[in-house]
């Protein structure tokens, strides 16, 4: 076991207990930058990791009552079918000696930029999503939001399964936009349990690829299931402006570096 491993999954785990995001976003480029870990490894380990760290941040939010389980549905309409999909494409193309490890770093790139982009606008997004006066949006609210969330999942599903990033901020993202009048712990606690399930169909998908180191997954769950847990106690009276600001710099940083 390497100390390391431990560390990095505890600070990981406590950012995505405080703020619902930060999971995929942080530890796929640790793995790959900091430890040197293949990118399909990374994602494969990060993707099973981040389904069962999640899980007791359910846990708790479920007994919190700051989980909406309807969306939660909804999104994973549109996100646990694409991500088998995926998963099945990267399947063919591994049967063809094709390697796409760089069409992941490049996705990785994209959804770390996408992601910061979102964390640093996250108050614009939802000042927009609560315009009353904007006619289009609020038509939108009313007649689109059910397709539009099986859509937003749908997109989150290939995100994720190949890249392990979007779960968290950019779901987040979708249900600022989509449900402006949810408090701020109710879209922490619905992002997290979507994602449990999007992450562990994506998680098992990669390790019947081969892509999954085990012996590292313990490692990081090790730091990060106590994390996880202080992170989502705290997480109803800690403001994460500050937080969510810092990572979206680095975020933005390590995203160009994979994407140029």
């Amino acid at each position: 076991m390497d100390i390391g491993y431990t560390v990095s999954g505890f600070v990981v785990g406590l950012i995505v207990g405080l703020t619902g995001v930060g999971g995929g976003s942080l530890m796929t480029p640790i793995l790959v930058v900091v430890f040197g870990i293949k990118p399909a490894i990374a994602v494969g380990t990060d993707l099973l990791y981040a389904a069962i760290t999640k899980s007791g941040g359910v846990f708790v939010h479920h007994r919190q009552q700051t989980i909406q389980w309807k969306v939660v549905g909804l999104l994973a309409l549109g996100s646990v079918p694409t991500a088998l999909v995926t998963i099945a494409v990267l399947k063919s193309l591994t049967a063809k000696g094709i390697n796409y490890e760089n069409v992941m770093t490049t996705t990785l790139g994209v959804a770390l930029i996408l992601t910061s982009l979102v964390l640093l606008f996250k108050n614009q997004l939802l000042q927009i999503g609560r315009h009353e006066k904007l006619a289009a949006v609020k038509a939108m609210h009313r007649q689109l939001q059910t397709p539009m969330t099986i859509a937003a999942g749908a997109v989150l599903g290939a995100l994720v399964t190949l890249s392990s990033v979007g779960a968290g901020a950019l779901g987040a993202a979708v249900l600022l936009f989509l449900y402006p009048r949810y408090h701020a712990v109710n879209i922490v606690g619905t992002d997290i349990a979507h994602a449990v399930p999007l992450t562990a169909v994506a998680g098992l998908g990669h390790a019947h690829l081969g892509t999954v180191d085990y012996s590292l997954l313990v490692s990081l769950l090790l730091g990060s299931l106590p994390g996880i847990m202080i992170g989502s106690r705290f997480s109803v009276r800690l403001p994460d402006r500050l937080v969510r600001n810092l990572l979206a710099s680095m975020l933005l940083l390590i995203g160009l570096r994979f994407a140029l």
